[in-house]
């Protein structure tokens, strides 16, 4: 063969090669990935709730798992070894964004990576806990939505004696190891005074020290209970939910799910909502957004919820000024 009939011959191989590949191949678009690190079980019906309305959102944003975007969950079950494993299992698959939910799985996340961007719902206080450097500018590679601000707290009390006004003891059910135990219990302690409650301590490590101290609070009477924010209180939630009811205590709760339950009354973020937000940062992320430019956001949304057939158990007549302005009534 002569040296320009091969040349030739190569040339055109060059250029048939590609456009070979290329008509056997449909148009792809390089598919991005989430994972998402949910705290909760995952025949939890609230977490699925919520998942599903972020994934909905998602969806409206552009972006359907398997075509554009590789979407995995894990599910940590509330157990802090599991979500470590699940944390350092998903940095392993370099996503191009972590969703997490909660204060348990933060910590675990961020020791797994400094770099892949994570959004979080449901964390009480990310300054607190070192997971950012502030509110309006993070700094690092966390950003999210936090559950509440501590003066949140303080409206617990004052709900509490609206709907039990003979209330002047609470026993207030809190996780004392992390931040947000501490911040809650501090603002409750420092407002109670003035409404005329005196406020002490139960720590929710286990279902058996639940008990007892329920048990030992509820042998004077005048007593309610406060149930702040945290893992343990979710896990712990029927077992709360029953020992109250079975020493007659009214307690006010921080989600509207303890008061479906048979809890007496709750007033907290709109959990759901975060979600719908968070959605919208996971999009800005994907599309070339960095956290640290991303301000953490408290929630804009709060609800209220009665539970009329608790108050009738306890004696409680809620007064018609709460009903008006409750978000919900389970009669």
């Amino acid at each position: 063969m002569q040296r320009r009939e091969l040349v030739k011959l190569l040339g055109s191989a060059v250029v048939a090669c590609p456009l070979a590949v290329l008509a056997q191949q449909p148009d792809r678009v390089p598919l991005r990935r989430l994972c998402i690190l949910m705290n909760a079980a995952a025949d939890n019906l609230d977490a699925q709730t919520s998942i599903a309305v972020f994934l909905e959102v998602m969806q409206r944003l552009g972006w359907t798992d398997g075509r554009n975007v590789r979407i995995d969950i894990w599910w940590g079950g509330g157990n802090a070894d599991t979500i470590r494993k699940h944390a350092e299992e998903l940095v392993a698959l370099a996503p191009d964004v972590i969703f997490v939910t909660g204060n348990v799985a933060m910590a675990p996340m961020l020791q797994a990576t400094r770099s892949v961007p994570i959004v979080f719902v449901g964390v009480a206080d990310p300054v607190g806990a070192g997971l950012v450097d502030s509110m309006a500018r993070p700094g690092g590679n966390v950003t999210g939505f936090i559950q509440f601000e501590y003066s949140l707290s303080a409206k617990w009390v004052e709900l509490l004696k609206e709907v039990a006004p003979a209330v002047t003891r609470a026993a207030v059910l809190r996780d004392p190891t992390i931040a947000a135990g501490i911040g809650q219990f501090a603002v409750i302690q420092s407002v109670a005074p003035s409404l005329g409650v005196d406020v002490s301590p139960v720590n929710v490590r286990d279902p058996s020290e639940i008990e007892r101290a329920i048990a030992a609070f509820a042998r004077i009477s005048n007593g309610g209970l406060i149930v702040t924010a945290s893992a343990l209180t979710i896990l712990h939630r029927e077992l709360i939910v029953t020992v109250a009811a079975r020493h007659k205590l009214p307690a006010i709760y921080y989600r509207r799910y303890f008061v479906d339950g048979g809890g007496l009354i709750s007033y907290g973020y709109d959990y759901v909502d975060h979600y719908r937000r968070a959605a919208g940062y996971v999009d800005r992320i994907l599309k070339g957004e960095k956290p640290a430019d991303l301000p953490v956001q408290a929630p804009t949304r709060y609800e209220l919820a009665n539970n009329l057939k608790t108050a009738k158990a306890l004696g409680l007549e809620l007064p018609p000024t709460l009903l008006a302005r409750a978000d919900e009534v389970i009669e």
